[in-house]
């Protein structure tokens, strides 16, 4: 009886320390996001939003996109600036930098980023991280970045906040895709005309025709890469093209259909249809 009720309280005082200690890196992570007067002056009312605390917990691991939509929702946080400022974001990931680079491309154009310069890329310890500069009236709202990111299969797993224009983005990209139309056999597909290259996921197919419309001037351009964005080959044809065969081998995952010259000359529909399952 007696060793019953010491392991009792030995496991009670284990629950007590790791409820403790999460009770301090919650703390820690909301003060990182406000300034010690804001926190001081609402500290009663941060204890009452922030409960239960394990409700800002995930994977062992505060919740940081929780924990700042809380506070920008109660209005203890604010993102936006008095006036255009030059905003730093870096964005760390463990995955593929080629690939990183173009998920996080592609998802800051879809929140309205066209505008960035690229500060430094630095692969070490296998952690890349990417640092780009832009000008912004407000920083990034990560509930919208996270939103945006779930759509490449990617999420955010840690914040930091260094200043009020300088953010740290930490992304789990292990389950990463691109946001791409994916090609399934016999099932066509029509490509609108866009300022923009098309990515297509032909992960699935072994083989396609592209079709051109007869008011396109098209002169092709295919890019074949792999899973991971390394390019495997280039295919480009210096003639007007009416219709294109493309024979997939097993390590192309997605093209890059385009123009040699220009996407201009792609004024009507490009049409895919795929053959053959992998």
């Amino acid at each position: 009886m007696v060793k019953i009720i010491f392991a009792i309280l030995f496991l009670s005082s284990l629950s007590f320390a790791d409820a403790a200690q999460n009770s301090a890196l919650l703390t820690q992570k909301i003060k990182s996001f406000i300034n010690s007067k804001t926190y001081d002056q609402n500290r009663a009312y941060i204890d009452i939003l922030f409960s239960p605390k394990s409700d800002y917990f995930a994977n062992d691991s505060v919740d940081a996109v929780k924990v700042i939509q809380t506070l920008k929702e109660n209005g203890l946080l604010n993102l936006f600036f008095a006036k255009p400022s030059e905003l730093t974001l870096r964005f760390k990931t463990s995955g593929s930098p080629l690939f990183f680079v173009k998920i996080m491309g592609d998802t800051l154009r879809s929140i309205g980023y066209y505008r960035y310069v690229t500060q430094e890329s630095n692969l070490n310890n296998s952690e890349f991280t990417w640092t780009i500069n832009l000008t912004s009236e407000y920083a990034t709202d990560p509930l919208i970045l996270q939103q945006e990111l779930r759509k490449s299969g990617s999420r955010i797993i840690d914040i930091r906040r260094d200043s009020a224009t300088d953010w740290t983005y930490v992304v789990d990209m292990r389950d990463g895709r691109l946001n791409v139309e994916s090609l399934q056999e016999g099932i066509g597909l029509s490509l609108k005309r866009s300022l923009y290259s098309k990515w297509i996921d032909v992960s699935q197919v072994k083989k396609i025709k592209i079709s051109s419309s007869r008011r396109n001037s098209w002169y092709p351009y295919i890019a074949y890469y792999d899973a991971s964005l390394h390019l495997l080959k280039v295919q480009k044809h210096d003639s007007k093209s009416a219709s294109l065969t493309l024979e997939l081998n097993e390590n192309t995952h997605y093209i890059k259909i385009s123009d040699i010259y220009s996407l201009k000359n792609i004024r009507d529909d490009l049409t895919l249809m795929p053959t053959g399952a992998r």
